[in-house]
């Protein structure tokens, strides 16, 4: 029985698939095959039904235990005897949307590497629901997720509350509302209602956003008029800001690209029943997970720059005169 067999077993259990895993690892499928096959000699049992499809035996769901088990304690041993040593090496595995990355990565980053140039860092780009999973299976230490329930197993550090948006052109505003669009938008400075704005065209979003802001026009007995339909978010900020379309976005979202917004673009905070509309980022990770000097610091950097942004007032007026 070696480590190397051990996690060969338990990224097979993930998938319960030979081909599938072989090839997730770079591997052929005889060598995973013969993997099993050794801790099964090593063991004396049977860790697998291959009939009529891959599964655990009871004794495969022990083993499968206890391989987690060494798998974290190699982990965590590695990371101290590093910190140990001062020799500020390793591997930090960050999971988050394509969005959230593009939003932090380039102000964390750049410190990161300048204090820690010889860890490796591996980026992983997909959304909440599969995050967490792979954070409590260990093929994540950190990730980002958005307005996830507190697991067990999980240590959830809250980041920010993420307020959404209107944001609308000046032009467009002008071309729906004339002369009542300079009193809707001092009106709306303070917190928009989407019914004050229901004939404007919207950029619609199919994503957990989305389904939040759908709740504020259902609350309102409004159907959007649709200007586009995404689950790509930038498609709908990118239709605003050539005044084509109305759209929402979020706070951290508006902050890291700020200085791309065109000066006629207003940026309301929206309301729902009343109250900020708004989503909580949290970071979470494993609670037995050892967290190392470039692990911490890496979180610091991450509650640094968020903070900031939670702190960064973007409601304003487009600059063209009322």
């Amino acid at each position: 029985m070696d480590l190397t067999s051990l996690y060969y077993f338990s990224e097979l259990a993930k998938d319960l698939h030979m081909t599938r895993t072989a090839n997730r690892l770079f591997i052929s499928q005889q060598t995973l095959s013969n993997h099993i096959q050794r801790l099964e000699d090593y063991y004396g049992v049977r860790l697998l039904h291959r009939k009529p499809s891959l599964s655990l035996t009871t004794a495969g769901e022990f083993v499968l235990a206890f391989a987690e088990v060494m798998m974290k304690e190699q982990t965590n041993l590695k990371d101290i005897l590093s910190d140990i040593e001062q020799q500020e090496r390793g591997v930090l595995r960050f999971g988050a949307s394509a969005l959230r990355l593009n939003m932090c990565l380039p102000a964390v980053l750049p410190q990161f590497s300048a204090r820690y140039p010889n860890v490796d860092i591996h980026i992983t780009d997909t959304i909440t629901p599969r995050l967490e999973p792979l954070v409590l299976d260990r093929s994540l230490d950190f990730a980002i997720t958005l307005n996830g329930e507190e697991h067990p197993k999980l240590v959830t550090h809250h980041l920010m509350d993420d307020q959404v948006y209107l944001c609308v052109a000046d032009s467009l505003l002008q071309s729906y509302y004339g002369d009542q669009a300079p009193m809707l938008k001092r009106k709306a400075l303070s917190g928009a209602h989407v019914e004050d704005f229901s004939k404007l065209p919207f950029c619609i979003f199919d994503n957990r956003m989305g389904r939040q802001i759908n709740q504020c026009f259902e609350s309102a007995n409004l159907i959007p008029r649709a200007y586009i339909t995404s689950t790509y978010t930038q498609a709908g900020i990118t239709a605003c800001f050539q005044g084509l379309a109305a759209c929402f976005c979020s706070q951290a979202n508006l902050v890291s690209q700020r200085d791309n917004i065109p000066s006629d673009i207003n940026i309301f905070p929206l309301l729902y029943r009343n109250e900020p509309l708004s989503q909580r980022l949290s970071l979470i990770r494993m609670k037995d997970r050892y967290l190392s000097h470039y692990s911490k610091f890496f979180l610091e950097q991450l509650f640094g720059y968020f903070s900031d942004v939670e702190r960064t007032r973007m409601e304003r007026l487009g600059q063209i005169s009322d």
